[in-house]
């Protein structure tokens, strides 16, 4: 007999909540972690009393109730609403794209006049086309909303978020984008949304709670000892990490985050606001007060934390962030795919072991559908 039901590989947040499920079923797990902490992504770092997430800002929101009940059981959850702005040569526009950005842009009072001023635009942009479909991203963004959002809110932001030429990047990158003809700043659609009160390492403890853990611990250096102390593992690292490259590297872009603690206790006003103007070199300030204080917590708090956050090309050895979904990477990963699926002893699961993108709420759904088999 093992000592471990389940080698968890990560403690971000699908292996935090399997682990959790698993113990909820009597299993014995081990959950490791090549970093000095628990939390993957989600981890925030507490620096003057301000809750910095470290890899970036996370914003739990959902629809599916079972899912919001559930995390609210574990920590409750703020009323935190994403609204964040875009500040373009110093102007700033509310985002996502709504009656309040349009009055911005063109001074309409109105949905018809707005409507009238995109519809205007985007025939400029489909005429061109002369027929065909959209080649690239450029061309499908002034298809959907015109020169005048695209040049402001969005050729800057996209090209330093991907590294390259909006004309040189696939048109299904956006296959859509909404408008909003009404004064409506959040951010997201779904029915609830918010922060664990505390930070998201109040989160990730109460999911690990009673389970074992291991820090510092990289399963790829200790592979067949950890591998010999379960019967199973649940891998959520990269996938072609996990099979030694051996069809190649699959692509990511990457994030790097350049912080600083500043004395005055109100440097932006809002969590987020996007730099869509190419020549700003990083894509979004992060002041991480505004996720957890509101009002005059705000102020109460003498100092702030902010982050500027660059997009760069991952290479081997960076953290991967964003899965590049494009054909010659998706193809490259159906063929990692087809040897996971032939493993009987390995759950693979997650943003880097699947290679898709998550939002935090999918991946503890996806989990939960899964504790009849745990």
């Amino acid at each position: 007999m093992k000592l471990y039901n389940y080698l968890v590989v990560g403690s971000g947040l699908y292996g935090a909540t399997f682990a959790h499920f698993a113990k909820q079923l009597g299993k014995r797990c081990l959950v490791i972690d090549k970093r000095p902490h628990l939390g993957g992504n989600v981890y925030c770092e507490n620096i003057e009393g301000i809750n910095v997430h470290r890899y970036g800002p996370h914003i739990f929101h959902t629809s599916n109730k079972e899912v919001w009940d559930f995390v609210n059981r574990i920590v409750p959850f703020n009323r935190y609403t994403n609204c964040p702005v875009a500040n373009y040569k110093g102007k700033l526009y509310n985002l996502p794209f709504n009656m309040n950005t349009f009055y911005q842009m063109w001074g309409v009072i109105t949905p018809e006049a707005a409507k009238a001023k995109i519809e205007e635009q985007r025939f400029e942009a489909v005429k061109a086309l002369q027929g065909r479909e959209p080649a690239n991203l450029e061309e499908q963004a002034l298809s959907l909303v015109g020169r005048d959002i695209y040049e402001v809110l969005i050729k800057g932001y996209t090209e330093k978020q991907w590294g390259r030429s909006c004309s040189d990047l696939p048109a299904f990158i956006i296959r859509r984008l909404p408008l909003r003809f009404v004064f409506d700043n959040n951010y997201f659609n779904d029915l609830y949304q918010g922060i664990p009160i505390g930070g998201y390492n109040k989160l990730i403890d109460g999911l690990l709670d009673g389970v074992e853990t291991q820090v510092s611990c990289d399963y790829f250096e200790h592979r067949s000892e950890l591998t010999a102390l379960a019967d199973r593992i649940v891998y959520t690292g990269q996938i072609d990490k996990f099979y030694n490259y051996c069809f190649g590297h699959l692509d990511f872009r990457t994030v790097s985050f350049e912080q600083e603690i500043l004395d005055r206790p109100n440097y932006q006003g809002n969590a987020l606001i996007n730099y869509t103007e190419r020549e700003v070199p990083y894509t979004r300030v992060i002041e991480h007060k505004h996720f957890e204080m509101f009002g005059q917590m705000v102020f109460d708090c003498p100092k702030t934390i902010i982050s500027r956050e660059y997009s760069t090309e991952w290479k081997p050895g960076m953290e991967p962030y964003y899965p590049v979904n494009d054909v010659k990477n998706n193809e490259l990963y159906l063929k990692y795919k087809a040897l996971a699926d032939k493993e009987n002893n390995v759950i693979f699961g997650g943003r880097l072991a699947e290679y898709k993108y998550y939002d935090m709420a999918p991946v503890i759904e996806q989990v939960m559908k899964m504790r009849n088999i745990i």
